[in-house]
């Protein structure tokens, strides 16, 4: 049987491959539990330095699988707000990782598709992509993916986006801020892979202390941050990789 999360390591980047291409990569529980079981892998893992989410076939992934959509409206509260804690507790595990995720996005990326790129910490997609939240035309709530999207983006951008449904180009993407970079779609495989390798051969401790405090700077006031900058700013100048960089500038 064919695995729904496909994953290699090589130079220090693990790259995750979701391998439904006939569902267009659509998550389903199966998909989600993989997806965790994978970052915490990454988490523990020295070998692994960043992470590299892609999909297999013409979509990054399309969203929910609609199979286990339609077969939860006889379900109850309940058990359907634990079945979306899934898929919400993964976005939490991406941004509580460590190490940085980039996502490789190409074709479409869609509602929980397009809510797992942005739940990366960087997104290079092709110039040919497309991203959106369409759940309102289907009668459903982008509800989760509005955490990231009130972080991602100004206010009235998020909401035009989530109250019509309407998909970006990849450029479009780019402009409000829900994609780091566009590259041509002939280049997404090298660029992409390229900027992971580059960021696998930075400092881990530097990669960590950067990325944990972006995060928990979110709500903070001015006064709060540069305080919690100064710890991260102390414990950095500890670590063995700081100390070795000096000390290979000043040629000792």
């Amino acid at each position: 049987m064919t695995s729904s999360l496909l994953s290699s390591v090589e130079e220090g980047v693990l790259t995750l491959t979701l391998n439904r291409p006939t569902k267009r990569n659509a998550l389903n529980a199966e998909l989600i539990e993989q997806l965790h079981q994978s970052l915490q892998h990454a988490d523990l893992s020295a070998e692994v330095r960043v992470v590299v989410l892609r999909g297999a076939g013409r979509d990054f992934c399309a969203g929910a699988d609609l199979d286990e959509l339609l077969a939860s409206v006889d379900r109850s509260v309940s058990e359907n707000e634990a079945a979306a804690l899934r898929l919400g507790g993964l976005f939490g595990q991406m941004r509580q990782l460590p190490k940085p995720i980039l996502a490789m996005v190409h074709g479409r990326a869609l509602a929980g598709g397009a809510g797992l790129a942005s739940a990366c910490d960087l997104v290079i997609a092709a110039d040919s992509a497309e991203l959106g939240y369409p759940e309102i035309q289907r009668g459903f709530a982008p509800a989760m993916v509005m955490a990231l999207l009130r972080r991602a983006m100004g206010e009235k951008i998020a909401l035009d986006l989530v109250l019509t449904g309407r998909v970006l180009s990849a450029r479009e993407a780019l402009a409000v801020g829900l994609v780091s970079r566009v590259v041509p779609e002939n280049d997404l495989e090298r660029e992409g892979l390229e900027l992971a390798r580059e960021l696998a051969r930075t400092s881990a401790s530097a990669l960590a202390f950067t990325k944990q405090l972006f995060y928990q700077l979110d709500g903070e006031s001015l006064t709060e941050g540069i305080a919690r900058g100064a710890r991260v700013n102390a414990l950095a100048r500890g670590t063995p990789d700081f100390r070795n960089a000096v000390a290979r500038f000043l040629g000792k």
